[in-house]
């Protein structure tokens, strides 16, 4: 305790040789009368000294261009809009970076409200963050995260202005808290547009930007939502029409049909209209408007990702971070790095085998659990009710699932600390490259984690069978599984459906009641307290800290739904509605939370998502083969076509007898000791399975035929044609929509020509005024903008 006390010393002293004031609150005069408070106060010149090293931009002239823009819809965007006070909480102006030696430049009206809440608190961020503390073993110490890190402190963070659910009493206070809380962070406000330009006011940039990719995102998404949902309404309405449905269900086709059995031993045979049901509701998914579907999800991603670049463009723009390529204090060495950095040192990819670990421990769980459900039905009179809708198949892919859903959550819980561990380890050199690096390790475990069950029911369930007597085996223990009669697709739906909404329930219940109840239970001896003994940063205190990362988990939720909405969507069509409809629950939520549950964050700026751009970009084209592998190899899109052109005889029907010509013929008598059923109570000579291959009494038995090459031959050109088609369209698509819009190219040119004419009217001012010539340079630059700048500008638009 001493020794903190004393880095506490040491580090307040040189906070005040920094030019900051400090205010001690004792721990007798705070609620519970054991925390201290330090609060620090930011003077004129720390701001403005800080604020050139910053290159912080600010305001020189108002901008007085004309930037409306006339919208025949007005009438009807109305009732979606917010009001102008809020949508636009300060004007727009001409900005140039801030210079001590030129304030008289600057529209100062009141020194203590020029700089923003959201800039001096990055300022002072940026103090804190690299403020020494004392000199031990050769290294020195310093930075807040450090005395964070070492429980010399507990907590640090910027207040919020007011409290959300009522206005201050300070007549200077702006209340955009409480404006926030009941213009955006309220369910009731679903259907209104989002104060972008104040929550990048009260938050940062950072934040700011967040939020306008996940409005961005969602608006995006109710096109998407839109198209699956009719393609899901074709096969609902095809659903009774779909040949091979009739087919399985007929008591005189699928009924006279005997399987092989699905397990060694102790499985029997079973009759094909056994999964009747499931494979009626197969075609909801598995019909021709799936390869629509897949392709206008393909060109739907690429204008998503256009489109966005355009918004951020115009962001950027009025935003004024045109000339910004990164935030200083993101691009600035570590503290950590400055302090520990000796020699770099390489992070082993060994992580990676605990889940492969895991997908491996999930597929030999199904298969075990495949050969007990198939026993268990077949075998359980009792369960005869339910044998019709919940097939082994079925069941074993559910349970499957919702284990591999709880294993993904203890996980992630595992990893993130892993990672962050591992990152720290590295010391990168500047905080953006360290939330590259973590961002890309979260990602890489998150998209093997989410998506290795998908990918093992889309690209390997049902392909490595083998057939009876020769089946294969996963370390010579577990049959592998077969898909059901109608296809894998609709185990692939079902994992998608319960990993993806079990992800998004979990995440809203996490993000929602977790942070409510814990704040509830810290304040809950306090919150009958009056106002004056308990203070403002008391409050604050008892609010959970969103931290450095607390966007990155926001993005990594969000491009985690991404990935489940583009690799595999040709198996869902929902997919979109359902993530439309989290996202609309998504932003009130996330706002919600920061506004009520949060302290406020330290401020920061950025002009993009970052690294998240080029991981969308990777998974948009990914998308685009693992949804053409889907229809080829998953769904039975490519065998019906081959059937339908090249092998039905019947003129009237062509899809009847495409089941018979879909299963193979095996004598039982052919099976091994492994797999010879126990019990043959139906006497079955001849059992069908899944597969094209040669009858027993033909002369290349079990042998692949020539049915089975021409749909191989099918599939692979089905999946080139479709991955050309797509990806030409895709690159023209972006080749046709310019990164940045016209108008705003036209408006940085000229912003950036007045601006240099402001600031060359100033100094050749100055330089008069050293001759001897009396001149109020500030007016003088102040209204440069006149008849003459104007006319000559006339041509650069």
């Amino acid at each position: 305790m001493e020794r903190k006390a004393e880095r506490r010393r040491e580090f307040e002293m040189n906070l005040q040789k920094a030019g900051l004031e400090i205010e001690i609150e004792d721990k007798k005069d705070s609620e519970n009368g054991k925390n201290y408070f330090v609060k620090i106060h930011a003077p004129w010149d720390v701001l403005s000294t800080y604020a050139e090293v910053l290159n912080i931009k600010v305001p020189i002239k108002e901008n007085d261009l004309d930037q409306r823009k006339e919208n025949p819809l007005n009438w009807f965007l109305l009732l979606f809009k917010l009001p102008h006070n809020v949508m636009n909480p300060e004007p727009d102006y001409f900005t140039a970076p801030f210079s001590k030696q030129r304030q008289e430049l600057y529209l100062i009206h009141d020194k203590n409200t020029f700089f923003s809440p959201a800039t001096r608190n990055r300022i002072v961020y940026y103090i804190l963050s690299r403020c020494p503390y004392g000199i031990g073993e050769e290294k020195r110490k310093f930075g807040i995260k450090r005395l964070l890190n070492n429980g010399t402190y507990t907590s640090a963070f910027p207040l919020h202005d007011c409290q959300y659910w009522k206005k201050s009493q300070d007549e200077k206070c702006e209340n955009e808290r409480y404006t926030l809380y009941k213009q955006w962070a309220r369910f009731g406000k679903f259907y209104k547009e989002q104060p972008l330009d104040l929550i990048r006011k009260y938050y940062g940039e950072k934040v700011g930007i967040y939020f306008a990719w996940l409005g961005f995102y969602t608006e995006m998404l109710f096109f998407a939502a839109i198209v699956g949902f009719i393609c899901f309404l074709y096969g609902l309405v095809t659903m009774d029409d779909s040949i091979n449905s009739q087919e399985i269900c007929d008591k005189n086709i699928g009924g006279q049909i005997f399987m092989c059995p699905l397990c060694d031993q102790r499985c029997e045979f079973w009759r094909l209209n056994s999964t009747c049901e499931p494979s009626r509701y197969s075609h909801l998914f598995d019909n021709v408007a799936t390869v629509f579907f897949a392709i206008f999800m393909g060109i739907w991603v690429t204008l998503f990702l256009e489109f966005w670049k355009r918004r951020q463009a115009r962001l950027k723009y009025e935003w004024d971070l045109v000339d910004f390529e990164e935030e200083q204090q993101q691009l600035q060495l570590r503290p950590e790095y400055e302090a520990k950095c000796t020699q770099k040192k390489k992070n082993p990819v060994t992580q990676i085998s605990l889940i492969i670990a895991s997908m491996i421990a999930v597929i030999v769980y199904r298969l075990a659990v495949y050969a007990a459900f198939a026993s268990v039905m077949e075998n359980n009179h009792s369960l005869e009710p339910i044998s019709g809708l919940l097939t082994p198949q079925l069941a074993t892919s559910v349970t499957a699932s919702c284990l591999n859903f709880i294993m993904i959550m203890i996980l992630n819980f595992l990893y993130e600390r892993v990672a962050v561990w591992i990152t720290d380890m590295e010391i990168p050199r500047t905080h953006l490259e360290y939330e590259n690096r973590l961002t890309m390790k979260m990602f890489l475990f998150q998209f093997v984690n989410y998506y290795s069950s998908c990918f093992y029911v889309a690209f390997f369930k049902g392909k490595f069978v083998g057939y009876p007597s020769n089946y294969t085996y996963m370390f010579n223990s577990w049959r592998n599984e077969e898909c059901d009669p109608a296809g894998c697709l609709i185990e692939l739906t079902t994992q998608l459906t319960i990993v993806m909404a079990g992800k998004q329930i979990w995440g809203n219940v996490q993000e929602a009641f977790v942070p409510y109840i814990w704040n509830w239970w810290r304040s809950r001896k306090a919150r009958n307290s009056p106002e004056n003994l308990y203070s403002r940063w008391e409050q604050d205190f008892d609010l959970q800290s969103f931290g450095q990362m607390g966007l990155f988990y926001e993005y990594l939720e969000m491009v985690i739904q991404f990935g489940f909405i583009t690799l595999f969507v040709a198996s869902f069509p929902l997919a979109p509605l359902l993530a439309l409809l989290n996202n609309i629950l998504e932003i009130r939520v996330d706002s919600w939370k920061l506004t009520t549950q949060f302290r406020r964050g330290f401020a920061a700026k950025a002009h993009s998502i970052g690294v998240w751009q080029e991981i969308l970009n990777a998974m948009a084209v990914l998308s685009v083969v693992t949804n053409a592998f889907i229809v080829a190899f998953t769904s039975d899109m490519i065998p019906r076509l081959v059937y339908y052109y090249a092998y039905s005889d019947n003129e009237v029907y062509p899809m009847s007898g495409y089941i018979n010509s879909s299963l193979s013929m095996f004598q039982v008598s052919d099976f091994n000791n492994r797999s010879m059923p126990l019990e043959n109570e139906m006497n079955v000579t001849l059992c069908r399975y899944r597969d094209y291959r040669y009858p027993p009494d033909h002369e290349k038995k079990y042998l692949h035929t020539m049915q089975f090459w021409h749909i191989l031959a099918a599939k692979m050109a089905f999946i080139i044609i479709m991955e050309h088609v797509v990806f030409v369209v895709k690159f023209f698509v972006a080749w046709l929509i310019p990164d940045i819009p016209s108008d705003v190219k036209a408006r940085i040119k000229r912003e950036k020509y007045l601006t240099q004419k402001i600031l060359h009217e100033y100094e050749l001012c100055k330089l008069r005024q050293k001759l001897g010539e009396k001149n109020q340079c500030a007016e003088v630059a102040k209204e440069v903008i006149a008849t003459e700048g104007k006319v000559q500008l006339s041509a650069i638009m």
